[in-house]
C-alpha cells in the first residue's frame, strides 16, 4: 500500500482534470476549478471546453494550475480554417495548451499530409508558451503501425505531447497505444534530443491503479526522470478523487467519467 501511496503522490500533479461532458455548465466549471488545489498538491491543468476558457483562466488565477481546451473536438474534422480560429480564440481567451484532435479519419484514408498541414497550421497559431497536444484518437486508428506513423506525423508537425484518446469513442487509452506511442517519443529523442515531447493517456484512466500501470510503462521507454508535468499528464475526471483516496489510505474505487 505504501508503494501505492507514492505512485498516487506522484500521479496527483500530472492531472489534466478535465470536464468535456456535453451538458457543461458554468457552475460544473467552477465545481472544476475548486477541486484543483488539493491539501495534498495541485493538478497540472484542467481541460475545458472552449467556451469556458476565460471563466477558468479567471478562476484560476494565482493557482499555478494551466487551462487547456480542446479544438476540432471531438469528431476530428477538416475544416481547417475553423480549428485555427477556434484555436486562436482560444488563446486569445487565455488557454495554456491547445488538444487538437487531428483528422484521423483523413489520416486512415491515406491522406498523411492533411493531418499533417492541419498540425502545423494549428501549432503556428499558438504562440509560446503556450503548448499544443495532439489527439489521434488511437481506439479509432487501431492498426499498429499506423498509431507510430500517426505519433510520427503529430511530432514531424510541431506537437509538443501527443495524446491517446478523446474520450469520446468506444475504445480510449489503452496500455499498448501507449507503449506505441511513448516508443515513438523515444525515437524522438534520440534523433532530436533538444526538443521535449509529452504524452498523455486519456479516456478510462479511474484508478490509482491504472496510473500506476502507465507510469510504470513510461519509466521503462523513458527512463525514471523522464515524468513531470512537462512531459506527462492523464486526462481525466474521476482520477483525483481516486488518487487522493489512496494517498488518504481509503479504499478507492473506480470513478465514473472520461
Amino acid at each position: 500500500m505504501t508503494d501505492m501511496i507514492e505512485v498516487a503522490k506522484r500521479a496527483l500533479g500530472l492531472v489534466d482534470l478535465t470536464n468535456l461532458n456535453d451538458d457543461c455548465t458554468a457552475e460544473d466549471i467552477t465545481k472544476l476549478t475548486g477541486r484543483t488545489v488539493t491539501q495534498h498538491g495541485a493538478v497540472a491543468a484542467v481541460c475545458v471546453w472552449p467556451r469556458f476558457v476565460a471563466q477558468a483562466v479567471k478562476e484560476l488565477a494565482g493557482t499555478g494550475v494551466k487551462v487547456a481546451t480542446v479544438v476540432n473536438f471531438p469528431t476530428g474534422g477538416e475544416d481547417n480554417e475553423a480549428v485555427v480560429a477556434e484555436t486562436r480564440q482560444a488563446i486569445a481567451d487565455g488557454a495554456d495548451e491547445i488538444d487538437l484532435v487531428m483528422p484521423y479519419k483523413a489520416f486512415v484514408e491515406g491522406r498523411k499530409g492533411f493531418a499533417e498541414e492541419q498540425i502545423i497550421q494549428v501549432k503556428d497559431a499558438i504562440p509560446a508558451p503556450a503548448i499544443l497536444k495532439v489527439i489521434l484518437e488511437t481506439g479509432e486508428i487501431e492498426d499498429p503501425l499506423l498509431i507510430h506513423a500517426a505519433s510520427n506525423v503529430a511530432i514531424a508537425a510541431g506537437a509538443d505531447f501527443i495524446k491517446t484518446s478523446t474520450g469520446k469513442v468506444a475504445v480510449n487509452a489503452t496500455l499498448e497505444a501507449a507503449e506505441i506511442m511513448l516508443t515513438a517519443i523515444e525515437e524522438a529523442r534520440r534523433d532530436h534530443a533538444e526538443r521535449v515531447i509529452g504524452f498523455k493517456p486519456a479516456g478510462g484512466i479511474k484508478t490509482s491503479a491504472d496510473a500506476a500501470a502507465y507510469l510504470a510503462l513510461a519509466d521503462k521507454i523513458m527512463g525514471h526522470n523522464w515524468v513531470a508535468a512537462s512531459t506527462f499528464r492523464f486526462g481525466a475526471s474521476g482520477l483525483l478523487d481516486a488518487l487522493i483516496a489512496t494517498i488518504e489510505g481509503q479504499e478507492a474505487s473506480a470513478s465514473e467519467g472520461y
